[in-house]
Order: structure tokens, then C-alpha cells, then sequence
């Protein structure tokens, strides 16, 4: 489904463990990597879809996680006009985006990569927080630093005492901003059920 202004509603996972490492994903057959994400399926809510994504990409429940915290809003990003398939274009615009911020409760045997019967990745590793944005696709990376600058402030990985991010970016004092909230079902954008276009 797409929204009136051409976006699809999606969900993007940040899972992390006891040290503050992120779960960090090969996609499958390619030489990239990426965080967990996927679309939002009519009458599901962010949270909803974010355990299905979960399940089917690492194949954890919600009994081996603990949510920490949210982005605030919607986090966009446009597809390049060559990744849409030509039935769509001029309707699609690309994504947008509500990230999550999971902490593993269970163990590193409890992720299964072939839970589904389309995986999305082939290999995983766990990688320091701050990654290295130059191994996303290019017009993801804006939402990236977005992200993990917003999701930052529920651990300890407080950039530098001059408060710039790894990306060159000035964050906010914590008085200054407000802080991510917690999801627990509290965001339920009524959106209404129309095709999907053929893009992840």
C-alpha cells in the first residue's frame, strides 16, 4: 500500500545486544548490508509489523526482544526513478519509515536467517552502533544517520563531549530535544489499502 503522497509505509529494526552492538545483515546474494526493514500490511499497526519483520528476517519473537524506544515520526526516503518498476512510476515516490530500537533478551543461536521461505539475508554479524554509512545504498543513508542519531539517546553511545555525531552532525542537548517514545502500540496510521509496488 502507498499513502496519497506516494510513499509506502514501512517498518525499519535496530536490534542490539548486551554491548550495545546492532544486529547488521548481508543481504542475500549481494554485498550488502543493511538493517531488518520491511512494508506495513493493510490494518497493521508500526508495531505489528515490526515483530512479523522480525520473525521472518531473524527469525526472533517478541519474547526474545525488549522494545527500548522509537523514532518520533515518519522518516522518508525517495527510490531512484531505475529501482521502480515502470507501472509505478510517476505514482511511487519511496518510503517512509517508523524505526525501532530492540534489545536482545535471548541468545545468538535464537536467530535463524531461514525462518522464512524467502530470506533476506544470507549472513549477519554484530557491528559498533555508529555504522559505517558508506556501506548503504545511497539514498538510504540520510534516513540511517537520522535514525540512529534519534535512537542513540536510549543507550550509552553518546557521541563526543562536543555533542557531534560520527556523521558530522550536531545533536541536540538532551534538554533540547525531545526524547523518542517508547512504542507500545500508540501509533496507528489509518492508511488506506491500495497495491504495492514491487519494491523493498
Amino acid at each position: 500500500m502507498i499513502d496519497r503522497d506516494g510513499y509506502r509505509p514501512n517498518v525499519a529494526i535496530v536490534l542490539c545486544n548486551t554491548k550495545n552492538q546492532v544486529f547488521w545483515g548481508k543481504r542475500i546474494k549481494e554485498h550488502a548490508w543493511q538493517f531488518p526493514q520491511g512494508g506495513i500490511k493493510p490494518g497493521e499497526t508500526p508495531e505489528q509489523a515490526m515483530y512479523r519483520e522480525l520473525k521472518e528476517e531473524t527469525g526472533l519473537e517478541a519474547k526474545h526482544v525488549q522494545i527500548l524506544g522509537r523514532t518520533r515520526d515518519w522518516l522518508h526516503y525517495h527510490v531512484p526513478t531505475h529501482w521502480v518498476k515502470r507501472e509505478w512510476r510517476g505514482t511511487y515516490k519511496g518510503q517512509k519509515q517508523i524505526w525501532f530500537l530492540l534489545r536482545l533478551v535471548g541468545r545468538d543461536c535464537d536467530v535463524s536467517l531461514r525462518a522464512s521461505g524467502h530470506p533476506e539475508f544470507d549472513a549477519w554479524r554484530w557491528h559498533q552502533y555508529w555504522v559505517p554509512l558508506e556501506t548503504v545504498i545511497d539514498f538510504k543513508r540520510d534516513v540511517y544517520r537520522q535514525a540512529l542519531e534519534q535512537l542513540a539517546g536510549f543507550l550509552d553511545v553518546q557521541p563526543s563531549s562536543a555533542g557531534l555525531s560520527p556523521y558530522g552532525r550536531r545533536r541536540k542537548h538532551a534538554r533540547e530535544r525531545e526524547r523518542p517514545r517508547v512504542a507500545h502500540g500508540d501509533l496507528d496510521p489509518a492508511l488506506p489499502p491500495t497495491p504495492e509496488p514491487g519494491t523493498a
